[in-house]
Order: structure tokens, then C-alpha cells, then sequence
């Protein structure tokens, strides 16, 4: 082994090592999350984009206050996509089609999925929601705005179960299915399930002001 080294040769190790550790903590070892930025004021400090080797925090967050704002984003939407009898508990099953899907999208559009599952949770985030307020005895609907970390939580789970439906008696694959959701939302195309659902509350909240 050689000790004598120079200048040169060092800084060759030293970002030799530097590109080895970002490899390693890249999504799925594939898709950096230095690059990716979200625009939205509102959502920047709830999607978590703390790169993770493994995306798998074993619900050690799940009782903590604000703990889902510490779970990389990727990760819970591999957490949402749990949801049918088929993929209750199977998280290397959803794991999977997460991963599928973001390679679908970057064959598609030529850019980071990460990237595009950000801009997608940004418009399919519904900024208005209504309540029902009791008044003399009687329910009344208001228009409410709705916090930053709801916001985050209903596209996610607008995203997730729209690629659901869309699998169910269909011949495209669940991550195929997801992959055009997330595509659909992140242009604000009304195709998407999420951004159907986002207008749909938000036209309803506006109706109850």
C-alpha cells in the first residue's frame, strides 16, 4: 500500500469516495435526491427528501408528533401503496411496484421520478377542505383551509388509491398504473385520480364559504 501519494492522486480517492457514498444512498441505488427541489412553500418542510440507504424506518416514527414529516417521501408512498387485501403488510411487494413505476417515469420523462412525484404532490395537494360545524343543533358545512401536513397527506393517498382502481379488472400492471397517475398529476392533468379529487373538494369548499 502505498502512503506516499500525490495531490492529485488524493483528490482522485477523495471523489472516488465521495461518488461511492452517493451512490449508495441514491433511490433504489438509481436516482439522486440532492437534485430534486419543491417549489411549494407551503409542503418544503414536510416532504422529507433526506437521502436513506434503506427505506424502511419500521414504524419507529409512527407515534411521534409530526413523526410522518421525518419519513423520506418515497417511503411513504411505498406506506400508502399498502393498502389493498392483495398488499396489506407486504411492504417488499409495494416496494417493488414503487420501484417499477419510477422507472416507467423516467423512461417516459426523461427526468428524475423523485422530481416528478414532487411536482405531482404539489398540484394534487388540495389547499381548502370542508368541515361541518354544529350551530343551534344543526350541521353546517365551512370551507376550511387545510394544514401543510393533511395537504401532503391526502395526495398521497389520492395518488395511491387512484392507482389502485385504475389496476383493478384492467390488463396494465398496479406500477404501470401508477407510474401514469403520478405522470397525470404531476402535469395537472385531470385524467389523474388525485387532481380530479383535489378539484373536487376544493369546488365543494368553495361552494360552503
Amino acid at each position: 500500500m502505498r502512503f506516499d501519494l500525490t495531490e492529485e492522486e488524493l483528490e482522485e480517492v477523495h471523489q472516488q469516495i465521495l461518488k461511492e457514498r452517493e451512490n449508495l444512498f441514491k433511490v433504489f441505488g438509481k436516482w439522486s435526491l440532492l437534485d430534486v427541489k419543491v417549489e411549494d412553500p407551503g409542503l418544503a418542510r414536510y416532504i422529507d427528501l433526506t437521502p436513506r440507504i434503506v427505506l424502511h424506518t419500521h414504524g419507529r416514527l409512527s407515534q411521534e408528533r409530526f413523526g410522518k414529516a421525518k419519513i423520506n417521501i418515497v417511503e411513504r408512498l411505498i406506506n400508502n401503496m399498502m393498502r389493498t387485501g392483495k398488499y396489506t403488510g407486504k411492504k417488499t411487494k409495494a416496494y417493488k411496484v414503487v420501484k417499477l413505476a419510477f422507472e416507467i417515469i423516467e423512461k417516459r420523462t426523461k427526468q428524475n421520478p423523485v422530481q416528478v412525484l414532487v411536482k405531482a404532490l404539489e398540484n394534487a395537494a388540495p389547499r381548502e377542505a370542508v368541515t361541518n360545524l354544529k350551530m343551534g343543533g344543526v350541521m353546517i358545512p365551512r370551507a376550511v383551509d387545510v394544514s401543510p401536513l393533511r395537504r401532503l397527506d391526502m395526495a398521497l393517498r389520492h395518488i395511491a388509491i387512484g392507482a389502485i382502481q385504475k389496476s383493478h379488472k384492467n390488463k396494465k400492471r398496479i406500477w404501470e398504473c401508477l407510474a401514469e397517475e403520478i405522470i397525470y398529476a404531476a402535469n395537472n392533468n385531470p385524467q389523474s385520480f388525485a387532481i380530479a379529487k383535489k378539484d373536487e373538494i376544493e369546488r365543494i369548499a368553495k361552494s360552503s364559504r
